[in-house]
C-alpha cells in the first residue's frame, strides 16, 4: 500500500536523524561472537551503587502513579549540591530533551544561534527545527577554541549562544579566564547556554563551572548538565537545567511536557547524590585511563586533543568511518565523526581497562 502524502514544516527538511549510535545488538551478529567493547556513546562503564538499584525498585512499585512533575525532592538535593535554589532547576528526559526546550521556548525563525565546532548535533538540529539560524565558531588551525571570535559573537545581540563545556566531540575546554571574559562580554540581549554535560570529569583548578558565576551574573545563563554520564544513569534519561532567568525557566515550564522524568529516574538520581563518593571513583578510574589511552595514541604518532570529557577526540588520518566499520568485526565500537572538516576523526570513549586495551590493539591492526 502506497503511503499517503502530507507536507511537513520546511524547516525539517536540512535536518537528517540523529546518529544515536550502535547497539551491543546491532554489532554482535558481526564480530564472530568476540567480546564487545562499546565505546560510541560516551556512556559510563561503571554501574551506579546498589543503593540506586534499590531505590529504582521501590519506585516500580508504584508505576500506577504519575511521577512529581518538579521533582522537588531531587531539585532541593541539586540546590544543597551546587548553591542555586530549588526554585532555579528544571528537569528533563536527559539534558537533550532540554536542548529541545529551550529551542522550543527561546527560538523563533530567523534568530540567529552561534555555537561551538565541531558540535554536538543536537544543539544545531534544534535551531534549525524552530526555523534559526546556526552560525559556527569553528577551531583554530591549532586545534584550539577561538576564543576570540566567540567573545565576538557573544557581545552581539545574537538571540542564543549554546556551547558545550567541556566541547563534545573535541574534549576541549573554556578556562576559568575565558568563561569570565565571556561572561563580561555577553550582549543584554544575548542568552549564553553551558551544556556542561561532562562536568563531573572536568573539575579542577583549570575549569569553572557555570554554577559558580550564576547568582552574580546579571544577564540571562543556562547551565545544562546530566546523570548519563558520570553518574551512569544514561538509560534512565534524566538530566536539569540551572538558570538565574526566571522567566526564561517560565518558559521552559510551559513548553516541556508536564512529566517528562519518570519515577523511577527520579528516585535513581536522588540516590546516586546521596553516594558522591561512589561517583568520584569511576571518574577517577576513568581519568586514569584516559590519560594512559591518549598517551599510547600519541605515542603512536596520531593527534589526540586534549580532553577533560570521558572521550578522546583522535585523527585518524583517513575516512574515520571506514576505521569505525572495520573496528566493529573486531567487537570494537566507536564514533566517526561526520561533521565537514572532522571526517578522519574517531570519537572514542573511555571504557574498562580490558576495553580500552581491546580498542588499541583493534585500531593498531587496522591502521
Amino acid at each position: 500500500m502506497t503511503s499517503p502524502v502530507f507536507a511537513l514544516r520546511p524547516e525539517l527538511a536540512a535536518l537528517l536523524p540523529y546518529n544515536s549510535g550502535l547497539t551491543l545488538a546491532d554489532v554482535s551478529s558481526r564480530c564472530g561472537g568476540k567480546a564487545i567493547a562499546k565505546l560510541g556513546s560516551n556512556e559510563s562503564p561503571y554501574r551506579p551503587p546498589e543503593e540506586a538499584l534499590r531505590a529504582m525498585e521501590d519506585a516500580i512499585r508504584n508505576t500506577q502513579l504519575y511521577p512529581d512533575p518538579s521533582a522537588r525532592d531531587l531539585a532541593e538535593a541539586i540546590s544543597r549540591q551546587t548553591g542555586v535554589p530549588a526554585k532555579k532547576v528544571i528537569f528533563g528526559d536527559g539534558s537533550e530533551d532540554l536542548l529541545n526546550v529551550l529551542a522550543r521556548a527561546a527560538l523563533r525563525p530567523g534568530d540567529e544561534m552561534v555555537t561551538l565546532y565541531p558540535s554536538f548535533p543536537l544543539h544545531e538540529d534544534y535551531a534549525q527545527m524552530m526555523g534559526a539560524t546556526v552560525t559556527r565558531v569553528d577551531l583554530t588551525p591549532d586545534r584550539r577554541i577561538d576564543i576570540e571570535a566567540l567573545l565576538a559573537s557573544v557581545a552581539r545581540p545574537v538571540r542564543l549562544v549554546l556551547l558545550a563545556n567541556p566541547m563534545s566531540p573535541a574534549g576541549l575546554w573554556l578556562s576559568p579566564e575565558d568563561i569570565d571574559r565571556l561572561l563580561a562580554a555577553q550582549h543584554p540581549e544575548c542568552l549564553l547556554c553551558l551544556d556542561e554535560a561532562y562536568v563531573e570529569y572536568a573539575l579542577g583548578t583549570d575549569f569553572l563551572p557555570g554554577t559558580d558565576r550564576l547568582s552574580g551574573h546579571d544577564k540571562p545563563l543556562l547551565v545544562l548538565r546530566t546523570f548519563s554520564k558520570a553518574y551512569g544513569l544514561a538509560g534512565l534519561r534524566i538530566g536539569y537545567g540551572l538558570s538565574n532567568c526566571d522567566e526564561l525557566l517560565r518558559g521552559m515550564h510551559l513548553v516541556r511536557t508536564p512529566f517528562n522524568v519518570n519515577a523511577v529516574a527520579q528516585a535513581a538520581a536522588l540516590a546516586v547524590l546521596r553516594y558522591p563518593g561512589r561517583m568520584q571513583e569511576a571518574v577517577d578510574k576513568t581519568l586514569a585511563e584516559r590519560s594512559r589511552v591518549a598517551a599510547v595514541l600519541a605515542g603512536r604518532g596520531l593527534e589526540v586533543l586534549p580532553s577533560k570529557g570521558n572521550f578522546l577526540f583522535v585523527n585518524v588520518v583517513r575516512p574515520a568511518i571506514d576505521v569505525a566499520d572495520a573496528l566493529i568485526e573486531k567487537g570494537v565500537i566507536v564514533k566517526p565523526w561526520k561533521q565537514a572538516g572532522y571526517e578522519a576523526f574517531l570519537r572514542v570513549s573511555i571504557g574498562l581497562p580490558r576495553e580500552n586495551d581491546q580498542f588499541l590493539e583493534a585500531l593498531a591492526e587496522v591502521l
